[in-house]
């Protein structure tokens, strides 16, 4: 084989291997488990606000936070429970549970317009509704997790049989103006100033939480 035929395979094989893209550095894995839970929050955080509630994925959450899929999952049980801690919204409505009864409607109408006046479309009750109109099986799973935590935190105030029903109410009326205002943002309860939907939304949860606590309505 000549010295030029040598050459030309050596040169050869030196341009076919600068041609090749270097392969991508790995995302280094975090080892600290309360940074392993700030970076799995902040890369949720970061997925739902692209892909929305119903399309993200723990797969690519976890990608993201350069963690294992089952990290993920230890963490937080579900896709769900990640989202709610992920994206803060009934656990604000959670801590303005706290307090005396008799203040209860006014404290969570207040937390609620407050919350929601600033809210972004990854906020809970937006990617509720907006997910329920595309995938139901989403929808139902987060309302659940949703429900269960507010259960919870109302239970540190109100007693009685019914507690899960009212704050199932309570839950359906506040969705309801959620659609109205946030979502299709259409009709008086869109127009209407912040402040006046305070009030009303306070008449309204202190009748659901308070007006017929232990009995139903007699059917006619």
């Amino acid at each position: 084989m000549s010295t030029c035929t040598v050459s030309g395979m050596v040169s050869d094989a030196s341009q076919s291997s600068a041609a090749e893209p270097a392969p991508a550095p790995r995302r280094k894995r975090v080892r600290d488990p309360e940074a392993r839970r700030a970076a799995i929050l902040t890369a949720a955080r970061s997925v739902f606000a692209e892909h929305g509630y119903a399309k993200a994925t723990i797969r690519e959450i976890a990608q993201r936070a350069g963690v294992t899929h089952g990290l993920v999952v230890l963490h937080f049980s579900s896709k769900e429970q990640l989202f709610l801690a992920a994206v803060p919204g009934t656990r604000d409505l959670a801590d303005s549970v706290r307090g005396d009864a008799e203040g209860l409607a006014g404290r969570v109408a207040h937390a609620y317009v407050a919350r929601m006046e600033s809210a972004d479309s990854a906020d809970p009750f937006i990617a509720l509704v907006r997910s329920a109109a595309g995938d139901q099986a989403a929808a139902k799973a987060l309302l659940r997790a949703m429900r269960e935590e507010s259960i919870a935190a109302y239970r540190t105030v109100l007693t009685g049989p019914d507690v899960a029903l009212r704050v199932d109410l309570l839950g359906a009326h506040l969705i309801g103006v959620t659609f109205s205002r946030y979502v299709l943002a259409d009709g008086p309860i869109a127009a209407m100033p912040a402040g006046e939907l305070t009030g009303y939304l306070t008449m309204t949860l202190d009748g659901i939480l308070f007006g017929s606590a232990g009995t139903a309505p007699a059917s006619s």
